[in-house]
């Protein structure tokens, strides 16, 4: 059977059984993206290779691309204007203080424990800053826990992967080798073009359908905004302009401007950035195995574990200073810092990058994500069921 063929089957065999146990994973420490990450362990070339997939593979830079692409557009239309006026104060300590500190500190473990050098010690810390609210969906989907910690989790994970991915790309052009860095002035126009595109295309587009002269029928409403991401892929890839920063600004100015839009995307939207997700952790999955793991030294696992229980628990303790969050909530939002969808794809950008370090980064951000996504997704329930017991303190605000 040929490697695309293998892994259609298998993804979509494992997506049933997803569908099939999803009732129960919401109520027990199962979870979907395990399945799907283990499934891509076994099914790998490292032990059963019914899906022989390798870092060059075409499918593999295709998936990443995409799935990024569609994942920042759908995180962006989480995040209009209007909602982070309305509730900034918690998130915006964690996203201004609290995602720098992250950064700051799992470079300064890698440096320490693996010996990276600055610029690829800060990539790695910029890889694995972004969060998931997927990998604790018991949690953030349950009523009974706080509504701000809740809130404050969604639009942390919306946003931080868009804020990290600036990062990403100039610590991996700091990373390269100095003859094959790009010039800073054609980077700095790759960003700021990316954003222009993200911006202009999004707002004409609902300027137009709100005019005199279009509007779109109830059958066709949800799939302006695909269109809209659509045009704006195929721009980015004509102009070089950065199409996941055109991404990100393109959801928040759809989210902003064309309220409509957004609403009628959110269904569909969230669906194909499920179905993507899925997918990258199954061909993320099948990139490991017992010998690829075998690989990282004592000194890669000591860095993976802190950089979970100590680098962000640490950078949010600091950013939380003075905030009426509870102590329950506090620790709550400390664990919960998932290293989500995001990493993994810029973890596979970075390994096919060709920077001198991109395996070794690759090896430690694939360990991390693995551990992260058993950690997270198999507490959350247990975890949001504290918040059915009472506690001894209280807070009086509703805010940071």
């Amino acid at each position: 059977m040929a490697g695309m063929d293998a892994l259609l089957l298998v993804f979509a065999v494992t997506l049933l059984v997803a569908v099939l146990v999803s009732d129960l994973a919401q109520r027990t420490i199962l979870s979907t993206a395990v399945l799907f990450l283990l499934v891509g362990i076994v099914c790998g070339d490292g032990v059963l290779g019914l899906v022989p997939l390798t870092p060059d593979s075409p499918i593999v830079a295709t998936l990443a691309q995409q799935a990024l692409f569609w994942v920042l557009f759908t995180d962006g239309m989480r995040v209009g204007w209007s909602d982070l006026r309305a509730a900034w104060r918690l998130p915006g300590r964690a996203l201004l203080l609290g995602l720098p500190l992250t950064v700051a500190l799992t470079a300064a473990l890698a440096a320490w424990l693996v010996g990276l050098s600055w610029p690829e010690a800060l990539l790695i810390g910029a890889v694995l800053a972004p969060t998931d609210p997927v990998f604790a969906a018991a949690l953030v989907g349950n009523e009974r826990v706080p509504g701000r910690l809740r809130q404050l989790l969604n639009v942390e994970s919306g946003i931080n992967d868009g804020l990290a991915l600036p990062l990403v790309l100039i610590f991996l052009a700091m990373s390269g080798d100095a003859d094959a860095q790009p010039a800073s002035g054609t980077l700095l126009a790759e960003l700021v073009g990316g954003v222009a595109i993200g911006v202009f295309v999004p707002y004409l587009a609902v300027r137009l359908e709100g005019s005199r002269l279009f509007s779109a029928s109830a059958r066709y409403q949800p799939l302006t905004a695909i269109a809209i991401g659509l045009l704006i892929l195929g721009i980015c890839l004509a102009t070089e302009a950065n199409l996941y920063l055109a991404a990100f600004s393109a959801g928040i100015t759809i989210a902003s401007c064309g309220p409509h839009q957004r609403e009628s995307f959110e269904p569909i939207g969230e669906l194909i950035a499920e179905l993507l997700k899925l997918a990258a952790l199954l061909v993320f999955g099948a990139l490991i195995s017992p010998a690829f793991l075998a690989e990282i030294p004592f000194g890669g696992w000591i860095f993976a574990a802190l950089a979970i229980i100590l680098a962000r628990p640490a950078a949010l303790a600091v950013s939380f200073l003075g905030s009426s969050l509870t102590r329950r909530e506090r620790w709550t939002a400390f664990w919960f810092g998932p290293k989500g969808f995001a990493a993994v794809v810029y973890g596979l950008l970075v390994l096919q990058s060709g920077i001198p370090a991109a395996d070794t980064i690759f090896h430690l951000v694939a360990l991390t994500i693995t551990l992260s996504i058993v950690a997270h997704s198999s507490t959350d329930v247990i975890i949001a069921r504290r918040f059915e017991e009472p506690e001894s303190s209280r807070p009086t605000a509703d805010d940071g």
